[in-house]
């Protein structure tokens, strides 16, 4: 596994993306997971019906997912991540591939922590181009080691 970036390698408009298909594992896997057994994320006839025409992937888990990509770029090198937004635009169902960009919008430098909070703005489409959720994150990354 390589090392992630230090603060005093990023640079504000630097970005950095992944991408992943959803699949009826990740359903399964956050119903259990997060106790949310809604019938719009485990029920076909139910969330068919519905306004979303089918069975969605819970909101937690989608943010999770987008947010995944910014831990493994700070891999070994983020101290802690202090804030995660997450705003849902479109429904995420199994068999999509969900590519997610973040951008580095802003560095503040700390020194009494022993590196600075990277802020950090992303964007997640699927395979279509549609955005499903934006998100906005903030990192304490440690100086070069």
């Amino acid at each position: 596994m390589f090392t992630g970036k230090w603060f005093d390698q990023t640079r504000v408009g630097e970005t950095f993306s992944t991408s992943l298909t959803v699949t009826e594992t990740h359903l399964v896997l956050a119903a259990g997971l997060l106790g949310d057994f809604n019938p719009l994320h485990v029920d076909d006839a139910h969330a068919t019906k519905s306004r979303l025409g089918g069975r969605v992937l819970h909101g937690a888990f989608t943010s999770a997912i987008i947010s995944a990509p910014a831990g493994m770029y700070f891999h070994g090198t983020a101290i802690a991540y202090l804030e995660h937004n997450c705003r849902f635009k479109a429904p995420v169902r199994p068999g999509d591939t969900l590519r997610t960009t973040w951008t580095i919008t802003e560095r503040i430098d700390k020194p009494a922590q022993g590196g600075g909070i990277v802020v950090m703005k992303a964007t997640c489409e699927n395979q279509h181009g549609d955005r499903v959720a934006e998100a906005d994150g903030k990192m304490l990354v440690a100086h070069g080691g």
